[in-house]
């Protein structure tokens, strides 16, 4: 446990962090990339370049330093982060490494304040948050590989079928190579996909939701044509191989009896048509809406896969909005008001994924229609983001 000095010297020295922004953790991922470039496929460089990573990281270390008396508090994010690393096959040693360079970062920059009794703190304060990181991290190890099915770090898959759904998304079936059983996961979860080398220079790792139910026998991800390692899956054909971490993510369909809204925009669909399967298969006595927004008519690749599930739901609805004009969908962006006396505001669970600007735009409007926050969940594609009630 944190000693009440170390708590109180880890806060008084927070508003350090406030000072310089999130200059100071570009900083220190400069400085450890530069000294351990084998990290550098751990950490998605499009949000490094970006300065998303930078500015998540800084968001996370003023949290802990504002709230390291209240951890409670943290405990979903923390959890959130938790899965993430699972998927990343992130390593107990490697929390050593991030911790020495972040240290060394905060002392270079604020080297008169950061006395070595402040040092100290923060140097026990970090050691207590990686080891509950590093606890939480092997009991979610430790459930993926216990499970049928399950394993522990890369496992190798074979794409068995490359499927065009729209002419900027494709739909891979994985697989695995041994011939085993694949696990059962959560609805929503993802997978890990792991880049070889040659593609860009050093390994690269991508999240990619699973969009379909579980079904003990392969798995499916569906991509857009954006990014260099999205692209690169694009070239791939059957045959071809993968390597993948075990399911994770705790963005999950809620075993519940409320009534369920999936909504989504553009390539955010994958979860919930994953969550829409298992809702068909286990529960299609519960009300569900499925609520989707895209650019056009021809984006849509998944209408007759949702028709067919959502054909055994008793009460369903779909809804779509499209920037373009077209029969049978509401034109423009996603507008809830027009469509708020038909939703379960008060009792029903709301699932949101899309761009972080879509899900901020929807959880406005539904907290203004009566939703509680609590009744939202949603699922952030990099870099966590939390949106605002």
């Amino acid at each position: 446990m944190l000693t009440n000095n170390t708590i109180e010297l880890v806060k008084q020295s927070a508003p350090l962090l406030a000072q310089v922004g999130p200059e100071i953790t570009a900083k220190f991922y400069h400085n450890m990339f530069n000294q351990h470039p084998e990290l550098k496929g751990v950490f998605n460089q499009s949000h490094q370049a970006s300065g998303k990573q930078p500015l998540a990281l800084f968001a996370a270390l003023a949290a802990y330093a504002n709230y390291i008396d209240q951890p409670e508090v943290l405990s979903d994010a923390i959890l959130r982060i938790n899965h993430k690393h699972v998927s990343l096959g992130i390593l107990p040693e490697q929390y050593a490494i991030v911790g020495r360079h972040l240290i060394a970062t905060l002392k270079a920059e604020f080297s008169e304040q950061f006395t070595d009794e402040i040092e100290q703190a923060w140097l026990s304060a970090y050691q207590f948050l990686a080891d509950l990181f590093i606890t939480a991290e092997h009991g979610l190890y430790q459930t993926a590989l216990d499970q049928q099915g399950g394993w522990q770090g890369t496992r190798e898959f074979t794409i068995e079928k490359v499927i065009s759904n729209t002419e900027n998304i494709k739909s891979f079936y994985l697989k695995p190579v041994d011939g085993k059983a694949v696990p059962h996961y959560q609805a929503g979860q993802f997978i890990s996909v792991f880049i070889p080398k040659e593609v860009a220079g050093f390994q690269q790792i991508r999240q990619y939701s699973l969009s379909v139910a579980p079904n003990g026998s392969y798995l499916r991800i569906s991509t857009k044509h954006d990014g260099a390692v999205s692209q690169y899956l694009h070239t791939l054909k059957a045959g071809d191989l993968l390597k993948l971490t075990p399911p994770a993510g705790d963005f999950v369909r809620q075993h519940t009896a409320s009534p369920k809204v999936y909504i989504s925009a553009g390539v955010g669909i994958t979860p919930m048509l994953c969550m829409l399967g298992v809702h068909s298969q286990h529960s299609p006595e519960v009300e569900a809406h499925f609520l989707h927004a895209n650019k056009a008519l021809s984006d849509l690749g998944f209408n007759q896969e949702i028709n067919e599930l959502g054909s055994n739901i008793r009460d369903f609805n779909v809804v779509t909005w499209l920037e373009s004009e077209a029969d049978g969908t509401y034109s423009g962006l996603m507008d809830i008001n027009v469509i708020k006396d038909t939703l379960p505001l008060t009792h029903g669970e709301f699932y949101l994924c899309g761009p972080v600007a879509f899900m901020r735009f929807i959880k406005t409007q539904l907290i203004n229609a009566g939703v509680q926050a609590e009744q939202i969940f949603y699922e952030v594609f990099g870099p966590h983001e939390n949106l605002p009630n």
